[in-house]
């Protein structure tokens, strides 16, 4: 673990989508395997599973297919794709909206994510969309995590300093993204990353935050 940062200055929570707000695993397999069984090809082994839940669909189709003679095709099939027969499959991480329901309006709110056109469906389904003041996906950005870009682009928003922001994440993509930008990392329920702060539920951030509320 890093050191600990002072949490004083945080001004803005920025939030991870897939595995940290939302468990979408049983979703993107089923999404997956449906654009591979389309053309015809096995469902998704164990590492093709791991690689698609932190990647974006461009990103995912590409490696999924690569070696294949149907790379394009597919890439355009999973851009026509109809997302919402997957949405029942979502489930929402516990205490999220307790979670933020302490932390606002003390604190800014945003979502940057590696995924994409389905971002603000899987909001309105899960009834989170009130709960953000910005959300940043994939088709907001030119480079998509590790780059920081879409960190950075919060930043600007909100006209605030690297220092007085926190980037919630669960994977390695996150923690390198918020090196990059200089802002503070806490990990969601991953102790195998370095961060400043290890979570294992979400109500433990409010506890923490000087700005929380404590109900």
């Amino acid at each position: 673990m890093t050191d600990a940062p002072d949490l004083k200055a945080i001004k803005v929570i920025i939030y991870d989508c897939d595995g940290v707000l939302i468990d979408s695993r049983r979703a993107n397999a089923a999404f997956y395997n449906h654009i591979l069984e389309k053309f015809g090809l096995p469902p998704l082994s164990p590492r093709q599973l791991a690689f698609v839940h932190y990647s974006t669909a461009q990103e995912s189709v590409d490696f999924l297919f690569q070696g294949t003679p149907w790379r394009q095709e597919a890439q355009d099939y999973q851009r026509a794709m109809d997302n919402r027969p997957f949405l029942p499959l979502l489930r929402l991480e516990p205490h999220v909206r307790e979670a933020l329901a302490a932390l606002r309006p003390g604190y800014r709110t945003a979502i940057a994510t590696n995924r994409g056109k389905s971002l603000p469906l899987v909001l309105k389904e899960l009834q989170l969309a009130d709960l953000f003041d910005l959300t940043i996906s994939s088709y907001d950005v030119v480079k998509h995590k590790p780059h920081p870009e879409c960190l950075l682009k919060i930043l600007d928003h909100f006209r605030v300093a690297p220092g007085e922001a926190m980037y919630i994440g669960d994977a390695a993509v996150d923690q390198l993204a918020s090196r990059r930008a200089g802002v503070t990392f806490v990990a969601y329920r991953n102790p195998d990353l370095e961060a400043g702060y290890h979570l294992q539920d979400h109500l433990e951030l409010p506890l923490i935050l000087p700005g929380g509320s404590r109900g």
